[in-house]
């Protein structure tokens, strides 16, 4: 371990988010670059991150970096790219960690094999256990990997955004459902909530 991943470290990230994966692993690096650029775990709305993807290592964002969704200074962009920008709101400062392409590494036939199996349900007992070795071997490989060799550093797309706000919420006139009036669409006089306008499509 080096002095940011720390076993407690480890096992707070884990109780949040249920186990641990490469993924996982892969946030807590984020995260380790995050607080070393930016600054300490965001009390509020001083530090915000924009990330790209919604896999496991959001939480580990979120748990090390204290950006989340709920605080509104966690945005999500559904562009599947392992890429996670923060900004510092006092000074402006931003960064963007990108991850390798082949942070993961190559699938080798093995891999690749028990991965297919995995997703079909057809893993034997034997199968199974020798794909958990191998994703913990994988984890411990991005723990413990310089960050140059798991990231490149860039510079954010534009500013940080806007900060949270809190919005009046308005009565879809279909569901009868509150929603935030920024996502009321309006259809023939009605107001409407999103699934109701897609539905009344």
């Amino acid at each position: 371990m080096n002095d940011f991943v720390t076993e407690e470290l480890i096992l707070k990230v884990v109780d949040f988010h249920g186990h641990m994966c490469p993924g996982l692993a892969l946030g807590i690096r984020v995260a380790e670059i995050a607080l070393r650029e930016i600054g300490p775990h965001a009390q509020d709305e001083e530090v915000v991150a924009v990330v790209e993807t919604d896999m496991c290592a959001i939480d580990a964002v979120q748990v090390l970096t204290g950006c989340t969704l709920g605080k509104g200074n966690l945005v999500y962009k559904d562009y599947g790219k392992k890429a996670f920008s923060f900004y510092r709101r006092s000074d402006g400062k931003g960064i963007r960690i990108v991850a390798r392409p082949k942070v993961f590494g190559s699938l080798d036939s093995e891999r690749e094999e028990l991965f297919g199996k995995l997703h079909t349900g057809d893993l034997t007992a034997e199968e199974q256990e020798r794909f958990g070795e191998l994703k913990r071997s994988l984890v411990e490989k991005i723990l413990h990997a310089p960050l140059k060799d798991l990231f490149e550093i860039k510079d954010p797309p534009g500013q940080a955004p806007a900060p949270a706000r809190i919005h009046t919420s308005v009565v879809c006139d279909v569901c009868g459902e509150a929603i935030m009036e920024t996502r009321i669409n309006q259809s023939e006089g009605r107001k409407l909530c999103i699934p109701c306008s897609e539905g009344s499509s």
